[in-house]
Formats: structure tokens, C-alpha cells, sequence
């Protein structure tokens, strides 16, 4: 049996997605939640958190943080995910489980939450370039396909944003707050950035990129988020035909 938990901010549809979920004769929900509160509460009995995927928001990446923070172990699956690269690539260095993008069907939905309870993630076509691409963004591949590890044009997208926030002046936990990731991924990034800089030192970095002209990947570097009391993380809906499927399964 696989112990599922909701989380909709919208009241009614959670309660809609839990009937459908309920259904199935392998599921049993646990409970509805509508933000990062109410779930702490069903955290212990779940094994599975099934998410809105409205992935655009500050409030929204920190929910899911917040949930990979509380429980390391829990698989999560998003729904109603946007076919968009940066939500995407947010998912995944989140350690998502499953994906299940908004104009899927409640079937792709539980095929997904089965498949994340085998430890095995199902993959979308339209996913798998954006992953793919990600991947060769990983490894420092250039646009002919060629590594290139000892040079500043080797710094992937991310790599150019998390040596911005170096160059100004920012800590490593102040940078993953800034770009909502995981301290531990701030931390390979800044292994990469030294390595590919053939420096030792962030300070070293700064200045060996400053020569190279190496600035950060375009647009306005990402500002720190304040670091006040935190804010309650809540999810924002986004318009998907799951949830018009999931409306007319629960009639």
C-alpha cells in the first residue's frame, strides 16, 4: 500500500485529487494538506507527497524544500508540472521523483506516484531534452560537444550564477537561499568553479574571472533572499487539464 499525502493550497481541489487517489485499491491517502503546516502534521505516515507544480515562486520552491528538509526519505511527485525548462531543472536539483507535467492525464499521474514508490522516476519525452541538456550542462560540455575542464567558457549557466553571487561577496548558505538550492549543490558548484578556474581559493576565483571577463549568465544577477522569519510556504494553482480530469473522475 502506498501512503500518499495532498498538497493543493486549493482546499477543494486537494480534496478532489485525494477521492480520485483513494480509489485505487493500492493507495491510501493519509491526508489533505494546503500548505508546509498542515503537511508536517501527516509527514510520519506517508510515504509519498504528491505536489501542485506551480513551480514560479519563492513560496512555492520553498515548500518543497522545506519538505525535502523535514523528511529526507519522503519521494515526492509534482503534477501539473509547466513545460518549462527553469521549473523543471528546479524539480531536479530538488530530487524529485516523479513528474507529471499539466497537460498529462490522471493515468501519467499514477503511473508516476507507482513508479517513484519502485524508486524508478518516469520521464516524459518532452522532459527528457530538457534532462539530457542538463546533464551536458553538468559535465561543462560546450556547444560542439566537447569538455573543455580548465577554462572559464566551461562554467555552465548555473555555474556563472553561483560565481556572480561570489563575486559579490555572498556565503554559500546566503547563495542557496538566493537561487532556492540545496547548500550541498552550492558547494559542487563552487568545487567546479575552482576547478575549472585552476584556483584554489574563492578569492582566487574572483579575481581569475575578473581577468577572464567572466560575469555570470545573462539578465541581473540573482538578488539574496532577506533573511528574516521565514515565511509560510504555500502552494499557488496552476490551471491544468489533470485537475479538469480529476474533477470529472470524481462525479
Amino acid at each position: 500500500m502506498i501512503r500518499v499525502l495532498v498538497i493543493e493550497e486549493v482546499r477543494a481541489l486537494c480534496e478532489i485529487i485525494a477521492r480520485v487517489l483513494r480509489a485505487e485499491p493500492d493507495i491510501e491517502v493519509v491526508g489533505c494538506a494546503t500548505d508546509i503546516d498542515e503537511a508536517v502534521a501527516h509527514l510520519g505516515s506517508c510515504d509519498l507527497a504528491v505536489i501542485n507544480g506551480s513551480l514560479t515562486t519563492d513560496s512555492s520552491l520553498r515548500l518543497l524544500h522545506g519538505l525535502r528538509r523535514l523528511a529526507p526519505r519522503l519521494k515526492i511527485v509534482v503534477m501539473g508540472l509547466a513545460r518549462n525548462q527553469q521549473a523543471i531543472l528546479q524539480c531536479v536539483e530538488a530530487r524529485v521523483s516523479g513528474y507529471v507535467l499539466k497537460d498529462s492525464s490522471l493515468d501519467d499521474l499514477l503511473h508516476s506516484i507507482r513508479a517513484a514508490e519502485r524508486n524508478e522516476t518516469l520521464v516524459a519525452p518532452p522532459l527528457a531534452a530538457t534532462l539530457a541538456s542538463y546533464v551536458a550542462d553538468l559535465v561543462g560540455l560546450d556547444s560542439m560537444g566537447e569538455p573543455d575542464p580548465c577554462s572559464p567558457q566551461s562554467l555552465t549557466r548555473r555555474e556563472r550564477e553561483v560565481l556572480t553571487l561570489v563575486q559579490q561577496g555572498l556565503t554559500n548558505q546566503e547563495i542557496a537561499e538566493s537561487l532556492v538550492i540545496e547548500l550541498g549543490t552550492v558547494k559542487n558548484h563552487v568545487h567546479n568553479i575552482l576547478r575549472k578556474l585552476n584556483v584554489n581559493s574563492r578569492r582566487d576565483a574572483v579575481h581569475a574571472s575578473r581577468l577572464a571577463g567572466v560575469w555570470g549568465a545573462g539578465g541581473a544577477p540573482a538578488r539574496p533572499l532577506p533573511m528574516g522569519s521565514p515565511q509560510r510556504p504555500a502552494l499557488k494553482p496552476e490551471p491544468a487539464s489533470l485537475y479538469s480530469q480529476a474533477l470529472g473522475a470524481s462525479n
